[in-house]
């Protein structure tokens, strides 16, 4: 059973840098697709950031390309996204998820792709 286990989300000012963590643990897999999603109360789950296997195909939403970047190390089994220049519409629970095994050549955007996912982090921004 595959854990996802986030960490690093907080309370920060607008222009602040924050980095969120994903530890992963119980997959037999030793490669995985990897995406961050985010939601804000009262809005639907969106796509923030995602990756390919081998970091050959990468994604950022327009509203954070430029400012995030998603990061994984395979030897700690840990995913990464750093947030920089943080704006209060970043203001959301921040969820990673990942799928083991996956060999897309290019980046899947939707939530049903990704089998295994994190509890969830706050993330609010202050202006």
């Amino acid at each position: 059973q595959v854990q996802l286990v986030e960490s690093g989300g907080g309370l920060v000012q607008a222009g602040d840098s924050l980095r969120v963590s994903c530890a992963a643990s119980g997959h037999p897999y030793s490669t995985y697709a990897m995406g961050w999603f985010r939601q804000a109360p009262g809005q639907e789950r969106e796509i923030v950031a995602a990756e390919t296997w081998n970091g050959g195909d990468t994604y950022y939403a327009d509203s954070v390309k430029g400012r995030f970047a998603i990061s994984r190390d395979y030897a700690k089994n840990t995913l990464y996204l750093q947030m920089n220049n943080l704006k209060p519409e970043d203001t959301a629970v921040y969820y990673c998820a990942v799928s083991p095994g996956s060999d897309w050549s290019q980046v899947r955007k939707t939530a049903e792709d990704y089998h295994y996912w994190g509890q969830g982090t706050q993330v609010t921004v202050s202006s």
